[in-house]
């Protein structure tokens, strides 16, 4: 594997979170960058040669809290769609302990389709009656299975693994705050504070205290920052210690592209990123998650699955294999869009896009300008094609890439979305940034 690293000093600077707008820049900037390419090996043989790309989502939901199916129908979605991991992460809880729910006529066609797929030997049931209302109607009882019961029936070494997860679910007065904490160990309650910023560091730091008291790679990453519109840019850019958002998210009511008066995510990402990287701070990278909760009745009402996943470059498909190449950025999000392969040189940031049959691909090359940090978010260069190269120049804080697809996106969150990718930043003169 080669990892790009890319040296300067960081400058301070004030910026104006009101200027959200990408713009489309092109011109010619005379100087020379100095890039120092660093090669990881395990011993002595490149592990470029083992790595893979394994597709995967973060971001789901069960009857353990709001989604509206069992788990294992969940996972056995995720499975025959050919995803390699899932993380079911249900609000607040894990899937340990004992748990029973009561099923009637809205959970009935979701409970018999669990039947029918499981069978009467591994479904757990009672008939309850029906007294609450004074009536006779039959009701039923089901205990849903815990993760360390169903993970044996799926999981498969090398094709497929579950993570376990949770979704720390807060507030600041009504603005709902939520943070994913991946390979998560045991339960953490929501932490609370007195402040959007003091609420999401709370529970980032909780989870990495966790991290550092199991010695378990946890990986956290903020959510939906546009949902309710909680989180603002500049309150998300001050988060220490995660270096994970969600840029697309498949829930129909999150506000991915903003509004007249919101940054869209891919601003807000611009925005965080040159806040960060001017003031040493790390980098942040971007997800593409589901967030699903319905598994049945496909519309763009519904939070359905198979909106977003990551694609994760990697040893194995182990979860600390997977965190760590997450945390070094060797990973794409996307929402249909594949890639075959992602390159740096000393002078070049591209990759090869998957073709399909008469679908048109603009890839957008996005910098914010060491000189003109107030523009972040610059397109700078766009290119159409199956291979689009980046020259850089080393004016840039870092570059980044988003491929748009003519492809209309199947079972859209948002009416009119087309397939996208979303290529992960390179730093380009920041030795502080991480």
């Amino acid at each position: 594997m080669k990892t790009l690293i890319l040296i300067i000093a960081a400058t301070a600077t004030t910026i104006n979170p009101k200027n959200m707008q990408q713009k489309t820049v092109i011109q010619t900037i005379p100087g020379f960058l100095f890039l120092v390419l660093a090669v990881w090996a395990c011993s002595g043989q490149s592990l470029e040669s083992t790595r893979q790309w394994y597709k995967g989502n973060l971001h789901t939901h069960s009857l353990w809290s709001d989604g509206d199916d069992y788990p294992e129908v969940v996972t056995r979605w995720y499975k025959q769609q050919g995803y390699h991991f899932l993380a079911i992460s249900d609000h607040n809880t894990l899937h340990d302990g004992e748990k029973w729910i009561t099923v009637d006529s809205t959970g009935y066609e979701q409970y018999l389709h669990y039947w029918q797929l499981f069978g009467e030997q591994w479904v757990e049931v009672h008939p309850v009656t029906d007294t609450l209302s004074g009536g006779d109607a039959e009701l039923w009882r089901v205990r849903l299975k815990t993760l360390a019961e169903y993970r044996p029936i799926f999981e498969e070494p090398g094709k497929f693994l579950l993570i376990q997860a949770e979704e720390l679910t807060d507030r600041f007065e009504r603005k709902p705050l939520h943070i994913n904490a991946t390979n998560i160990q045991h339960h953490i309650p929501p932490q609370h504070g007195n402040s959007v910023i003091e609420v999401l560091q709370n529970n980032v730091d909780a989870i990495r205290a966790q991290r550092e008291s199991t010695g378990e790679p946890i990986l956290p990453h903020i959510n939906h920052p546009n949902f309710g519109y909680a989180i603002s840019p500049e309150e998300l850019a001050q988060i220490e210690g995660d270096n994970f958002f969600e840029v697309y998210n498949g829930h129909p009511l999150v506000h991915n592209a903003g509004d007249e008066t919101h940054a869209s995510t891919d601003e807000l990402w611009d925005y965080i990123l040159t806040r960060r990287l001017l003031n040493g701070g790390s980098i942040m990278y971007g997800l593409a998650v589901d967030d699903a909760h319905h598994y049945s009745g496909f519309n763009s009402r519904a939070a359905n699955p198979g909106r977003g996943w990551i694609m994760v470059h990697a040893a194995e498909l182990s979860a600390e294999n997977l965190i760590a190449a997450l945390e070094v950025g060797d990973f794409y999000a996307s929402t249909g869009v594949s890639l075959d392969s992602i390159h740096h040189s000393e002078k070049t940031y591209g990759f090869s896009i998957k073709p399909e049959p008469e679908v048109i691909y603009t890839t957008q090359f996005i910098v914010t300008l060491r000189d003109r940090p107030e523009e972040h978010g610059v397109v700078r260069f766009s290119a159409t094609g199956q291979h689009p190269v980046y020259t850089i120049r080393g004016d840039e804080l870092y570059v980044r890439a988003k491929v748009i697809s003519s492809k209309p996106k199947a079972d859209p969150g948002t009416p009119g979305e087309k397939e996208c990718a979303w290529v992960q930043p390179v730093l380009v003169n920041n030795p502080a940034a991480q």
